[in-house]
């Protein structure tokens, strides 16, 4: 297939930023202003679709957004309690592809691959070349599904569920359908936030062509992120009642005060979005410059519960390894 008849989001997964330079350029910035690391570059690549990068504030090294992707010098610090695996998911591997940390759900490894490299990412240092699901590594997964009846929601992940073709993500939830054990399916992406042009006729079609009422779990930590062509991708899932629900990350720099949570919460609700989790940072190596202590975190909390109605404050939780669900701070 050649570029002028890939489908368009692919074309805007082929022309994003890689380069920081590039970037910068776009943005009236510079490297020194904003911190520029050519290590934590090395560790893990640039990865920024155009169209998130036209939300970004021109001239501002501060821009929310563009610190949740730029490499930046503080990656290299090192605390002792971050790791490259901070949520032990080597430990909860059940099969190829497949993790188990809850009770009655697995999550797949649908592909490595991402629209958007974020920063702060808890798999930023998974092994994707060992857990990637070929077709031969999917029937193995599918497997395991089968001969365990307690398995009631799968929950397609990544990387990124909605990278994979509409065929392929279409192959993969008849499968699991044909499953009669399996109750629900849950997907989780930040694809539709930032690139909406993924989101199609096709691709909704294939997520309702089967038994299943699918979950979207999508993941935005700012307002300015939810533009209009956003909303429009949006309220295609809620014209399919696919029910949405949005997990931010609470980040140093970018959200960690209640007056942007608060503004968050508004403009998802606008959008058809309800606040679900509001995760403290995974410590994942790289990562430790976006850490709000536990202290700070609760008071935020606080104030987002005391000036908006229970139904737009998200929950405030740690994932634990080993715990048999997300704690509640």
């Amino acid at each position: 297939m050649t570029s002028m008849q890939s489908p368009s989001w692919q074309i805007d997964l082929a022309v994003a930023f890689r380069r920081p330079e590039d970037l910068l350029q776009h943005l009236g910035l510079d490297a020194e202003t904003l911190g520029y690391s050519e290590q934590g570059l090395a560790q893990f690549p640039l990865l920024v679709p155009r169209n998130f990068a036209d939300r970004m504030q021109y001239g501002n090294p501060d821009d929310p957004l563009l610190r949740q992707v730029f490499p930046h010098r503080d990656e290299s610090e090192s605390p002792s309690h971050f790791r490259f695996d901070p949520l032990f998911e080597a430990n909860a591997r059940i099969a190829t592809g497949l993790l188990q940390k809850y009770a009655g759900r697995v999550l797949m490894i649908t592909t490595g691959a991402c629209a958007i490299h974020c920063r702060y990412c808890f798999r930023r240092h998974y092994p994707y070349q060992e857990d990637t699901l070929d077709r031969e590594r999917q029937e193995q997964a599918l497997d395991f599904i089968r001969i365990h009846p307690d398995i009631e929601e799968v929950i397609l992940s990544g990387g990124d569920p909605l990278l994979l073709a509409d065929q392929a993500l279409s192959a993969l939830v008849e499968r699991i359908a044909g499953i009669g054990h399996v109750q629900r399916l849950r997907l989780h992406s930040r694809v539709p936030v930032v690139l909406p042009s993924r989101i199609s006729t096709g691709l909704l079609d294939t997520l309702c062509g089967t038994r299943f009422k699918p979950v979207m779990i999508v993941h935005s930590n700012h307002a300015n992120e939810i533009n209009e062509e956003v909303a429009r991708a949006l309220q295609q899932f809620s014209d399919r009642n696919i029910p949405l629900l949005n997990q931010s990350v609470l980040l140093k720099g970018v959200n960690d005060h209640a007056d942007t949570l608060i503004e968050l919460s508004r403009r998802l609700f606008d959008v058809n979005v309800s606040p679900y989790y509001l995760h403290l940072l995974d410590p994942v190596i790289g990562a430790a410059h976006y850490e709000v202590p536990e202290t700070t975190a609760k008071a935020i909390h606080t104030e987002m519960r005391a000036r908006l109605p229970g139904y737009l404050v998200p929950r405030l939780v740690r994932e634990v390894p080993g715990a048999t669900g997300k704690m509640w701070i």
